[in-house]
């Protein structure tokens, strides 16, 4: 959802500009004030800031800045801007964070992998190293081998996830 905040005439057109061009809902506040409540209250993928609110409201502009939370804030002077430059630039901000998303999510899962992956290949060894053990107790040499083929079907869950994931953030820039 996109939040425009802005007192002009055009909101309405800017409005039903985004709309269409975003695709997802897209509410106007009046005033800072007014986007601060909605920011308590829902979750906005961009809060699109008119530079004239920003300079005539100043006690309230910490405020709003502080509820962003994870929206995008995209600040525009709307009495220069026409509204294909303010698609333009939501467009651009929407697609940054998309990337930015994706490279986050990447660097999240090779981490996660990496300390994974060391664990399960101590296991294996562990458990391979326990199935060398001379006079082993048939059921413990059973035990021990289903925990070795357990892990070793981790370790494969582990790489086609990661491959999955991959191939899916690729397919989606």
């Amino acid at each position: 959802m996109v939040l425009l905040v802005t007192p002009s005439e055009r909101a309405r057109e800017c409005s039903a500009a985004l709309r269409e061009a975003i695709g997802d809902q897209v509410k106007v506040a009046e005033s800072l004030a007014r986007a601060t409540t909605l920011l308590r209250s829902e979750c906005f993928l961009v809060v699109v800031l008119d530079q004239y609110l920003l300079e005539t409201e100043p006690q309230e502009v910490a405020s709003t800045f502080q509820h962003l939370g994870t929206a995008i804030p995209v600040q525009v002077n709307l009495a220069i801007s026409d509204v294909d430059r303010l698609v333009r630039e939501v467009r651009a901000a929407v697609q940054r964070r998309r990337h930015d998303e994706i490279r986050a999510r990447r660097a999240a899962l090779g981490a996660i992998s990496s300390e994974l992956n060391g664990t399960v290949t101590a296991l294996l060894l562990s458990t391979e190293l326990a199935l060398e053990t001379r006079d082993l107790p048939l059921a413990a040499s059973e035990k021990l081998q289903s925990v070795n083929d357990l892990v070793k079907e981790l370790r494969q869950q582990l790489e086609s996830a990661t491959s999955a994931e991959v191939a899916k953030q690729a397919a989606a820039v």
